[in-house]
């Protein structure tokens, strides 16, 4: 059966570009959010602003389901949500052509650690870790080049998670995700590929171009 490594890590963190780098086929988490008129959404404490990183949010049984479909038959259905607007936008196939090894990334992936491992589909489960004040640049040059949502409101959510980025971590360890940096987090992806898709005589395997990868972000290319 295909097998999935599970990548989370805080909001900007940097999940989405080092997937795209791995040249693995990937599931996007995020878009497995709850509308925003969804009444069960939390809100944050003292506020009226809701919590998008509460995994009340997230419909992680949507997610588990995708992920077990993606490793039995190699295809799925998934939504394409739009987070400036907090809606379900449209639905699009994922295929992957039975790869023996996907990624599944987002901020909750930590959450279905153990589910995957009890169904036995999980290959490793990695949350990206750096320093608070990067992540905190980061996500917000982002989240305002995208508009995804209100600047104050972006402002006030970036202050929020810099401060708590310490305890998102050790939440997401907690839940079984390893934590490191990404040249580790590519080594380890690269271990897992080759496990899963040993080379065959005159093709480059996967796992070779992801430790290419890691080398040039160890070393600063």
């Amino acid at each position: 059966m295909t097998r999935v490594v599970l990548l989370a890590g805080p909001s900007g963190s940097g999940k989405s570009s080092l997937a795209a780098r791995t040249g693995l086929p990937v599931l996007r988490l995020d878009d497995f959010y709850k509308e925003g008129d969804d009444p069960t959404l939390p809100l944050v404490p003292d506020s009226t602003d809701i919590d998008w990183d509460s995994p009340l949010s997230w419909d992680a049984d949507a997610a588990v389901a995708a992920v077990m479909e993606l490793c039995r038959t190699g295809r799925t259905t998934v939504p394409v949500y739009s987070i400036a607007t907090s809606s379900r936008v449209d639905t699009e196939a994922l295929d992957i052509e039975r790869a023996p090894l996907f990624l599944a990334e987002g901020i909750f992936a930590a959450d279905i650690v153990a589910r995957c491992q009890e169904l036995d589909v999980l290959a490793d489960a990695l949350c990206l870790r750096g320093r608070p004040s990067t992540t905190f640049r980061r996500r917000l040059l982002r989240d305002l080049r995208e508009g995804r949502k209100s600047v104050p409101f972006l402002v006030r959510r970036g202050w929020r998670l810099m401060r708590a980025e310490r305890v998102i971590v050790g939440r997401q360890m907690a839940l079984g995700a390893y934590a490191c940096g990404k040249a580790e987090a590519l080594g380890r992806i690269a271990a897992a590929a080759a496990d899963r898709c040993p080379g065959q005589r005159g093709a480059r395997p996967p796992a070779a171009e992801i430790t290419d990868a890691a080398a040039r972000t160890a070393s600063g290319h």
